[in-house]
């Protein structure tokens, strides 16, 4: 719950501290005062938009602390876990405000964005401002209602993780739908492409080694009458070469003994000889290879015609790139027969969560039926109590395709009059009787609700009398669970306080400041005394507003 709020440069305060107390807490004070100053601050450090024209002092930056004590949500404990926050035995959230217009949150200490100071904010503070009716005349919220009174919190977490899951396959499935609906169209050009390339089944670096074929082929003629020449001349002929060179190692052989340089130059003869007689070898080799091959010669004129052909046709200049233009082409229309086997069993998931959400649903809105008698009834019964007598709630539920609520629709309906003529509430529900409404319903909730602080700005405005007796009563109840915060006018309501505050202003330096202060009981009797009969209340007013405070504990 709220220990501890201070706030420092923000509007007409310069400074304050408030220590609120476990139960009711009432705050009351002129008009103009600063009371919705004060909502405006609290609103501030629990992630409402930042505007630096709330800074009192430019030169300064504007700081917001909300202390909480007893902080054992699970919701909360959860958070500081997710988000690797130490949890001790109080929880301060702080926003600084600068002149620039930037702002700096922290939980704990530890500087957090601001959708995490709402997160958690959420997690512990339900703030009702005095024209924050619109949710109630939202369908989410009209649903949560039953939700809460149903108590079915852990089907409903299976449920959305259910829907969630089926809203991510199913958008998978959309997606894949679509791409095979692409690679279909593209499939039959593709499989064309694939099966030209198939059929040429080019290797790598063919192109090159027919090229190098070609050449040869070519100049076959001319390869031929060489290589013969030379190898007639080395082996054949009448003067051959090998033998002469062979005849001379023989000679300066006998000569070795009479020179010393001359088994050298015998030994170089020789290896010179040899080396002759192996090249003759391969001259005679490579020339029995090369033929004159006209069909040949076709065969690989058309082979590299193919192959120029396909390279032009995909921008390329390889065999290399060919195959991977080939292997490209295959993983394309693989991924398109893949993609089908994907879509058949991605279509078997979808319907599975489905099936399970549908299954959930339907339990979710059982519990849901079941509520709808009671809460009717009960709304009855407490607006009866704040002042409408007649007036009646009725929920309405229809069944639609499934969403992240399930497969109800609820609608609250109003009849002020008991004219059965029941209108949705944003039709015939006047502000005080939503304000009161939402009274009404948030104090059924309560108990269900794992929320530590309520906070009411003047959620009693356009009641008196007994209406406002009784919304006091409701919120004395309230606080009997919860920490309860409500800023009033009425002195019915102030007189129900556990503690109660006073809002005033001050002048200094010539400028105005916001105090507040906690009244001691002979006080608090003065404050509703002068609410209830003007700054001067005769002594029949106050023994009125003493009599109030003595008897809001015991005609509950």
């Amino acid at each position: 719950m709220l220990s501890n709020l201070f706030v420092q440069n923000y509007a007409i305060i310069a400074e304050l501290e408030i220590k609120f107390s476990n139960n009711l807490n009432i705050i009351t004070g002129e008009t103009g005062a600063g009371k919705s100053i004060l909502v405006g601050a609290l609103g501030l450090v629990l992630g409402d938009r930042a505007d630096s024209n709330v800074l009192r002092d430019q030169s300064k930056k504007a700081v917001v602390e909300a202390v909480f004590s007893d902080v054992n949500a699970a919701a909360v404990v959860d958070l500081l876990h997710k988000w690797d926050i130490d949890l001790s035995d109080e929880l301060v959230l702080r926003r600084e405000l600068n002149a620039n217009g930037k702002s700096r949150a922290f939980i704990n200490d530890t500087p957090v964005n601001l959708s995490q100071l709402q997160a958690m904010a959420g997690s512990l503070v339900d703030m009702h401002l005095q024209f924050d009716t619109i949710s109630l005349g939202k369908n989410d919220f009209q649903r949560e209602v039953l939700d809460v009174l149903a108590n079915h919190g852990d089907l409903m977490q299976l449920y959305e993780e259910a829907y969630a899951n089926l809203m991510q396959d199913r958008k998978k499935l959309e997606e894949l739908r679509k791409a095979i609906d692409s690679g279909n169209r593209e499939m039959d050009y593709h499989r064309f492409l694939l099966d030209e390339l198939s059929e040429a089944n080019f290797k790598e670096k063919e192109m090159d080694e027919l090229e190098t074929e070609l050449q040869l082929l070519a100049h076959a003629e001319q390869i031929k009458s060489v290589l013969g020449k030379m190898y007639y001349q080395l082996a054949e002929s009448d003067q051959q070469i090998v033998q002469q060179l062979k005849s001379m190692v023989n000679q300066i052989q006998g000569l070795s003994q009479y020179h010393p340089q001359v088994p050298l130059i015998s030994e170089r003869l020789q290896s010179v000889y040899i080396e002759l007689q192996d090249i003759a070898g391969e001259l005679e080799s490579i020339n029995e290879k090369v033929h004159m091959d006209a069909g040949r010669m076709d065969q690989v004129s058309q082979r590299i015609a193919l192959g120029q052909k396909l390279m032009k046709k995909h921008g390329i200049k390889t065999t290399a790139e060919l195959i991977q233009v080939k292997e490209g082409l295959e993983e394309k229309v693989q991924h398109v027969v893949h993609a089908v086997d994907e879509l058949v069993k991605l279509e078997k998931t979808v319907q599975l969560w489905e099936d399970k959400a549908n299954r959930l649903a339907q339990a979710i809105s059982t519990n849901r039926k079941k509520q709808v008698i009671e809460l009717e009834s009960k709304t009855a019964r407490l607006l009866q109590r704040v002042g409408m007598p007649n007036a009646l709630l009725k929920v309405d539920m229809q069944t639609v395709p499934l969403y992240d609520g399930g497969t109800d629709r609820v609608v609250f309906l109003f009849d002020a009059n008991k004219s059965d003529r029941y209108e949705p509430l944003h039709k015939v529900a006047s502000g005080g009787e939503l304000s009161r409404l939402m009274l009404s319903i948030k104090s059924l909730v309560a108990s269900s609700v794992d929320m530590p602080t309520l906070i009411f700005d003047e959620i009693d405005s356009g009641i008196s009398g007994e209406a406002a007796r009784q919304v006091g009563i409701l919120m004395k109840e309230l606080g009997e669970q919860h920490q309860v915060i409500s800023i009033t006018h009425q002195p019915q309501i102030a007189a129900r306080a556990d503690t109660h505050f006073y809002v005033f202003k001050t002048e200094l330096n010539k400028k105005i400041h916001t105090q507040i202060r906690k009244l001691d009981p002979q006080e608090r009797v003065e404050a509703i005394a002068k609410m209830m009969g003007g700054e001067k209340p005769s002594t029949l007013v106050m023994e009125n507003a003493r009599e109030m405070v003595m008897n809001s504990s015991t005609d509950i």
